[in-house]
């Protein structure tokens, strides 16, 4: 009989009920214990998920549960604290929501500590399951774009949200060439002093190895992707080649023109399809060691430098190299040196969030 692993989840908020469910309606887990620091919100979810461990101090909960796995879905101002928790707790596997830090210094610190205990960490870019996005990839691999050149990905939500899903999703589909360096320019100050602070609009270039560049754009100035209703699935992503292109919608499935001909297909953002492979791979990865998860830290790590350079050439100019090499405040980088003139939009619909 294989074992059950035990599970403490801190943050009740909708991830975090995400991964709880998840976790529960699979055979291989069981959730020991949550935590939230609203009262309210903890005894709702306690009651939805018959845990009777709850807290609203994540230490207490994950002294006194011993969990296999240490899941955190916070706001993003606590990773330090949530990652030395996990791992002074004796958690085998911590499993977090993106981004893994907001600057290069918190960075830093997560990557010494993870490390130091040779803790298996997976960080939540499980969109990758989606039926739509894994089609693309086939794509790619199977040759029909010829030589690919560039990788590519969009989306009107902002850096903190939705840039380490770009990354992580066009390096997957760039075989997870090692980026050599970036630039990037920003626009507009209003969202950093957002809880996922992040420059209104953010915009840049990666130079990966093996010669192919990626294209990235995140914030109020992205461009608009009319097929796809809900504005927060407003993501293009893919990757053009010698031969053709495919690409996935975030939200309205994918489609492809190669040599062949042209071809589309369905899929859309649904945690419910998703979130299952992606709670199974940690079962597999406890299990035996060279199950590696596919969204695992060193992976997303890459993507994060990548996003850190993005900020840092856009606060100072001219092109970043990677992997960096010293620690730096990026948020106070951008504060100091993006311009107060207000951003410019893509589309009336960014109004909203960007200039409400």
């Amino acid at each position: 009989m294989q074992r059950k692993y035990k599970v403490v989840v801190v943050g009740m908020g909708k991830r975090g009920m995400h991964h709880a469910t998840t976790f529960q309606s699979n055979g291989r887990f069981e959730v020991a214990g949550i935590c939230d620091i609203d009262k309210g919100r903890l005894d709702t979810a306690a009651a939805k998920l018959g845990v009777t461990l709850k807290g609203t101090a994540a230490a207490q909960v994950a002294a006194a549960a011993k969990p296999d796995v240490f899941c955190f879905c916070t706001l993003p101002n606590v990773r330090v604290d949530m990652f030395r928790t996990g791992i002074e707790c004796g958690a085998k596997l911590i499993a977090m929501e993106k981004p893994i830090a907001l600057t290069s210094a918190e960075g830093f610190a997560i990557r010494d500590m993870v490390n130091a205990s040779g803790i298996k960490v997976v960080v939540s870019h499980q969109h990758r399951f989606g039926s739509h996005y894994r089609k693309v990839k086939e794509i790619i691999a199977s040759g029909a774009l010829g030589r690919v050149h560039t990788v590519y990905g969009t989306s009107t939500g902002w850096m903190a949200h939705m840039l380490s899903h770009l990354i992580d999703y066009t390096r997957w589909y760039n075989n997870e060439a090692e980026a050599e360096w970036v630039m990037a320019q920003a626009a507009g100050r209003g969202k950093l002093s957002d809880v996922h602070p992040s420059p209104d609009y953010i915009a840049g270039v990666v130079h990966y190895a093996n010669g192919v560049h990626g294209v990235l754009e995140c914030g109020a100035g992205a461009p608009d992707v009319p097929e796809v209703d809900a504005w927060w699935r407003k993501c293009r992503i893919g990757a053009q080649g010698t031969d053709g292109f495919a690409e996935t919608l975030t939200g309205a499935g994918w489609r492809s023109v190669t040599k062949t001909g042209s071809a589309s297909g369905t899929g859309s953002m649904n945690y419910d399809l998703d979130m299952p492979p992606y709670i199974q791979e940690m079962a597999d990865w406890l299990d035996d060691d060279a199950k590696v998860h596919s969204c695992n830290f060193q992976s997303a790590y890459k993507g994060f430098e990548i996003m850190m350079a993005f900020c840092r050439s856009a606060a100072q100019g001219g092109q970043v190299a990677l992997p960096l090499t010293e620690p730096a405040d990026e948020l106070e980088m951008l504060r100091g040196a993006v311009s107060a003139r207000k951003v410019l939009l893509s589309m009336p619909a960014n109004a909203k969030e960007y200039l409400g």
